[in-house]
């Protein structure tokens, strides 16, 4: 009921091929992926009664932005810009909870690395560090590798449309469709 009566925030996503374009001359990576994304986006609390929902088991308040809220993207991804702004398009691409660390020389990538990893500890925004890649010649990032030599699709994708199973409704076309359209 949240969700009908919310305005929705139009928050852009930035263009991949954008993102991209910043990585020319890149030679090492670090990729953090963020645990629990949208979890760690604090409800102000104000707003903590309009979360508010009933069972037959009691009446429960989100404290943190729950997944399926209308602007829980964009307000995550507007706190993600807010927190890294003065680094974006210098040393580090953030898309939604996906960061990568990136530069020309191992020695300047510790320095970049240290300073997104004090941001995140600043703002207590946690990372998956199962999930995190440091110090990467090549790494796979948003569905594409990327390397000094230059970027391309996944090798991993390539192979999930080719085996892609033949669509047979109007619905599973432009699923299909959709997946091709954004390699």
């Amino acid at each position: 009921q949240l969700n009908r009566v919310t305005v929705r925030n139009r928050y852009p996503l930035p263009r991949i091929d954008d993102l991209f374009n910043q990585l020319k001359g890149s030679k090492v990576f670090s990729k953090i992926d963020l645990r629990s994304g949208y979890h760690q986006l604090r409800v102000r609390e104000e707003d903590v009664p309009k979360t508010a929902f009933r069972t037959r088991y009691g009446h429960y308040e989100f404290l943190v932005m729950p997944f399926g809220l209308t602007n829980a993207l964009a307000a995550f991804m507007d706190l993600m810009n807010r927190v890294f702004r003065c680094y974006l398009d210098r040393l580090v691409i953030v898309f939604i909870d996906d960061i990568l660390v990136y530069c020309n020389s191992q020695k300047a990538h510790m320095k970049h690395l240290e300073i997104v990893l004090k941001t995140l500890r600043r703002r207590q925004i946690y990372a998956k560090f199962s999930k995190c890649q440091f110090w990467l010649d090549k790494v796979s990032f948003l569905g594409h590798m990327i390397s000094a030599e230059g970027i391309y699709v996944d090798p991993q994708k390539i192979e999930a449309v080719l085996n892609w199973p033949r669509p047979t409704s109007v619905t599973k076309i432009r699923s299909f469709l959709g997946l091709v359209r954004y390699y």
